[in-house]
């Protein structure tokens, strides 16, 4: 038996980490055990858990310090309240029949245990340290996460620790505003002016990062630190070293042409996700969309398939009235067929009363831009196309419990 645990509970300087294994004293966890008790490390000397002195838990428990150890404080908080924490949540898992089933002496359990420097309140640190003790035992006896939670959370999990949020599109129809901008005074004018929600994408146009610079993304992120952005390169060459430069740059997503040669796409796509950042198509001039799905698709599988495509009608032809939306549905089978999903935006001249008609036809974000940038109204113009999005702020009404 191998089994592991994770939990994080509470917050500030008392804030509690546990990782913790459990296995057989003959198996790797035991070894694990023995080797902590007999190879000791300055600052990380590992200490059995008592509930008391004298009085050990079943199963037993190692616990290992994950921060150095470097003042007296520190080292009592281990001893102290983290030592007995642990203890008593595995005593009281016993007793609540967590390990029913078990030779509870034949089997052991090794808890690494974080404390902060910072850390002063002695309850708080066993309470903590507690609470996320029982859990992780929990979580290890259930397996927990199963593949579908961690595929359900991966893209909208938020690391509470971090200090930001890393923005995926897992819930669409999104509204991608579209920067193509060349005055920074009107780039910030719209950064303050659209509405916070989860719905909202900033793109930094092209002639935004030519008049600008990738640096640009930077100072978005000032206004907008958690928002969702994509740079819009249109790159059709060295598609590896440009898909690095937008990660580098902060960026969420970059967006290479269609029409550059399918080997610049295929590096563009494999850089972007070893970066993980989105790769977007932009099928701007490109006769055929779906064909060029297919061949990507051909040569990698769903690896080198983009997330995300942009069926983009150019400015210069807006006059027509045409949009691509017919190959929204063709891409979407194509990515269907290698077991992958791809976002489609639709962009070019979107106006209001259009969006209904491109959600209706498959599209998963709407780019708009001088409908929005140069409105005299920015706020309202925004609110006017979130509106037709018709979609709830995400995790609004989501209850938070164990994750």
């Amino acid at each position: 038996m191998f089994l592991i645990g994770e939990a994080l509970v509470g917050d500030g300087a008392e804030l509690a980490h546990i990782d913790l294994m459990i296995g057989d004293k003959m198996g790797p966890v035991g070894t694990a055990f023995a080797n902590g008790l007999t190879q000791l490390s300055a600052g990380h000397t590992p200490l059995l858990g008592v509930i008391r002195p004298n009085l050990l838990p079943k199963p037993a428990v190692l616990i290992v310090p994950k921060v150095t150890l470097k003042h007296t404080e520190q080292v009592t908080q281990i001893f102290g309240p983290a030592q007995a924490a642990v203890s008593k949540a595995v005593a009281d898992a016993l007793e609540d029949g967590v390990f029913t089933g078990m030779d509870v002496d034949e089997v052991v359990i090794v808890a690494s245990v974080f404390i902060s420097p910072d850390a002063k309140d002695f309850n708080k640190l066993y309470r903590f340290n507690y609470g996320a003790t029982r859990l992780a035992l929990s979580r290890a006896l259930d397996k927990f996460p199963d593949t579908a939670t961690v595929l359900k959370e991966k893209d909208r999990a938020a690391h509470g620790v971090m200090g930001f949020k890393v923005q995926r599109l897992w819930n669409p129809p999104y509204l991608q505003v579209a920067m193509d901008l060349v005055d920074m005074r009107q780039v910030e004018r719209v950064l303050r002016e659209v509405p916070q929600n989860d719905h909202v994408i900033f793109e930094a146009g092209t002639p935004l990062i030519k008049q600008f610079g990738l640096n640009v993304i930077g100072e978005i992120r000032k206004i907008r630190p958690n928002c969702f952005i994509v740079a819009d390169l249109k790159t059709l060459d060295t598609g590896n070293l440009e898909a690095r430069m937008v990660s580098n740059a902060g960026g969420d997503a970059a967006v290479v042409s269609g029409l550059a040669p399918v080997e610049t796409i295929a590096a563009f796509i494999k850089e972007a996700k070893k970066c993980g950042i989105y790769a977007i198509i932009d099928m701007l001039n490109v006769d055929e969309p779906a064909k060029l799905i297919e061949s990507l698709a051909k040569m990698g599988g769903a690896a080198l398939l983009p997330q995300y495509v942009e069926m983009h009608r150019a400015i210069d032809k807006e006059a027509s009235g045409e949009y691509s939306w017919g190959d929204i549905k063709k891409i979407k089978a194509v990515a269907a067929k290698y077991n992958a999903k791809i976002l489609v935006a639709t962009a070019g001249g979107i106006r209001v009363p259009v969006v209904k008609k491109a959600l209706t036809a498959g599209a998963d974000v709407v780019v708009v831009g001088r409908a929005i940038t140069a409105s005299k109204d920015i706020k309202n113009a925004a609110e006017s196309f979130l509106a037709e999005l018709d979609s709830e702020e995400i995790d609004q009404f989501r209850v938070m419990t164990d994750f």
